[in-house]
């Protein structure tokens, strides 16, 4: 049986789209999300030159995906100032992770900035902008799995703050799911918590209608480029389960057209998620 959690989240200066401090009761992981223009207040909050483990974060697009840059330091701020100082202009938050017993150190990070990017590749919820794989370090079997119990921590406090990159899509039973069908695509989905995931292996027409607009046709490229789209013959395969923000962006990405996924998508009785909703709002 799974047990609930309590997440405490601390806004210094009272603002929900400011700096956020969060932990958990029983944690010793503490979060810091930093807005980028914020950097130079955090460090009047809290001693951030420790050390730790940091994600740079995007926005999300309309895939509900967001860009991610994975590292470690010994000293985070030093190391949030230089990626501020470089003028990538990718990222708009930085959130950073550290102990609240100060029992972390070099080792022990370098294992979990590489642990963190190999998971981040096998979930696929994000777009990774590192640009090498970072080297794992050699610890001790102890150490590993103080590591593996901080990552848990780290995994749900990243969540909580809007970015669950390491959490498997929710699970539909059959009556749930929707299918979205045209020339060569057959795809199957269903809603989930966050929008609308297409099952893998579905498949996407291979070409988009020359009206499909720009937005299709580079979320359909961002896709192919991070294999989550794969060429097999005359169509495209997703190779791996992905959510979208909304029913009718998933469907303009099997069908290589604008489409309003309220109606495009039907269950096996051939409803249209419209006909359903509106059904069980009667």
């Amino acid at each position: 049986m799974t047990r609930g959690k309590t997440i405490n989240i601390y806004l210094p200066d009272g603002n929900p789209k400011g700096i956020k401090i969060c932990d958990m009761p029983t944690s010793i992981a503490k979060a810091i999300l930093i807005p980028r223009n914020k950097i130079k207040e955090t460090q009047e909050i809290i001693n951030l030159s420790k050390v730790g483990v940091y994600f740079l974060v995007s926005e999300k697009d309309e895939m509900d995906l967001a860009k991610v840059y994975i590292g470690e330091a010994e000293d985070l701020l030093k190391r949030i100032k230089q990626h501020d100082n470089q003028n990538e202009e990718y990222w708009n938050f930085a959130i950073v992770f550290l102990s609240s017993k100060d029992n972390l150190n070099k080792a022990h990070v370098k294992f979990l900035e590489n642990y963190c990017y190999t998971q981040a590749k096998d979930y696929a919820r994000c777009y990774i902008k590192n640009s090498v794989v970072p080297t794992q370090s050699n610890i001790t079997a102890q150490d590993k799995d103080f590591m593996l119990d901080f990552f848990d921590e780290l995994r749900i406090l990243l969540g909580t703050l809007g970015y669950p990159i390491f959490e498997e899509p929710e699970k539909k039973s059959t009556f749930d799911i929707f299918y979205c069908k045209g020339k060569e695509a057959d795809a199957m989905g269903s809603f989930t918590e966050e929008g609308f995931m297409i099952h893998n292996t579905s498949k996407a027409n291979l070409t988009e209608v020359p009206s499909a607009g720009t937005w299709v046709i580079n979320m359909r490229k961002k896709l192919i480029e991070e294999g989550m789209l794969k060429q097999e013959g005359n169509v495209l395969v997703f190779t791996k389960v992905v959510e979208f923000g909304s029913p009718s962006t998933a469907a303009a990405i099997v069908l290589g057209r604008r489409a309003n996924g309220w109606t495009e998508w039907k269950n096996k009785e051939g409803k249209t998620i419209d006909e359903i909703k509106r059904k069980e709002n009667k």
